[in-house]
């Protein structure tokens, strides 16, 4: 832990609780330099995991309850936003920040960030032949499924890497961790 704020600790001491805009300005242009790929991959592993549960999560209802491909996928989609969020809420609110506020910045952290995991995620699931007819029991499924949250992975840590590094995103979320 910490290592999570390694090369940021100066941004917390000067700016210490300054407003998600204002926070953002202190960086600059350059800013991502600052940022570590660990960061990147921590604040994208957040998101996976929240990603990861709600996919689970949604087909297993839509499973159950014998919808087609694409209602469980919607529901599977929702329900990966939803969890996403969740996961980033619950930090926030642990650090003693009112509902609302929180709120704001989780979507704030977390909207592209899962957007891409999502979009990357269920087009390697669409696109592999045969994925979208596998049954959970089948080992085809969570073979895909494991693929495509790596795929969604690798690719979306550069996305965060970027965004905290011009103060969005997860940056958005560190000023409420100390």
């Amino acid at each position: 832990m910490e290592q999570k704020h390694e090369g940021h600790d100066h941004q917390h001491h000067d700016h210490g609780q300054a407003h998600d805009h204002q926070h953002g300005q202190a960086h600059g242009p350059g800013g991502a330099g600052g940022v570590s790929w660990a960061m990147a991959a921590r604040a994208t592993l957040h998101c996976l995991t929240g990603c990861a549960i709600g996919e689970v999560l949604g087909m297993v209802i839509g499973t159950a309850l014998g919808w087609g491909n694409v209602p469980t996928m919607v529901l599977a989609i929702v329900l990966a936003f939803f969890f996403g969020y969740a996961l980033t809420l619950r930090g926030i609110l642990a650090a003693g920040v009112g509902l609302r506020t929180a709120v704001r910045v989780a979507l704030a952290a977390d909207t592209l960030s899962i957007a891409v995991m999502e979009l990357i995620d269920n087009g390697v699931i669409l696109l592999w032949p045969g994925a979208m007819d596998a049954h959970l029991s089948d080992p085809m499924f969570w073979i895909v499924l494991a693929i495509a949250l790596a795929a969604a992975f690798v690719i979306t840590t550069p996305v965060n890497k970027w965004m905290i590094g011009r103060g969005k995103g997860h940056a958005v979320v560190h000023q409420y961790h100390h």
